[in-house]
């Protein structure tokens, strides 16, 4: 199955998917970060998977060494559509992305999993809205987010065996000691590529 996008380009997201959920590093489609080549920056990725809120919800998270900092590259499918905020209930979306302390992602509970993974990292004890863990918004584009940004507050060794969590609410990023951003929709392991 081959995703088309409103720009007419197909993109082979969906088959990816399907043809390296046990081998990332055959995770080539117009990525980026994608090399046969033996001598390349250190790269980590974690792979996505939803919870039980979010079951399809699944990608890919790349973290590249570049000058003075890291590249992160996300790209995932299955997020939850948008839903404004009604009275007290907060918005469904654009979606919490951060690094959390621990590499643990099992679900534990079902109606509040991932748990296991911790707090936001945050390694020089920052106030929120400056963790170094702290990622931009998820935006759904009909379930779909792709996005890469620029951080200088770490380098790929330093996140090797964190977590990478996407919430189901936005962060205000300035809550304290995290940003509020709602139950835990996905998560995944950060490991070394190569």
């Amino acid at each position: 199955m081959t995703y088309q996008n409103h720009y007419g380009y197909q993109n082979q997201f969906q088959n990816s998917f399907q043809n390296t959920q046990q081998n990332p590093q055959q995770y080539s489609f117009q990525n980026p970060y994608y090399t046969n080549q033996r001598n390349v920056p250190s790269i980590a990725y974690a792979q996505i998977q939803g919870g039980p809120l979010a079951p399809d919800l699944q990608g890919y998270v790349f973290f590249r060494n570049v000058p003075n900092g890291a590249e992160v590259y996300v790209e995932v499918k299955g997020l939850p559509e948008y839903k404004p905020a009604k009275g007290n209930k907060k918005p469904i979306g654009p979606h919490g992305f951060h690094i959390h302390e621990n590499g643990d992602c099992k679900v534990g509970k079902k109606d509040d999993p991932f748990q296991a993974a911790g707090g936001h990292w945050n390694p020089d004890n920052q106030p929120h809205g400056n963790h170094a863990g702290d990622f931009p918004v998820l935006f759904s584009n009909n379930g779909y987010a792709r996005m890469s940004f620029f951080t200088n507050r770490f380098r790929v060794k330093d996140i090797i065996g964190k977590a990478i969590i996407i919430h189901q609410n936005p962060d205000d990023y300035r809550s304290q000691p995290a940003g509020d951003a709602g139950k835990r929709l996905a998560c995944g392991e950060i490991k070394k590529y190569q």
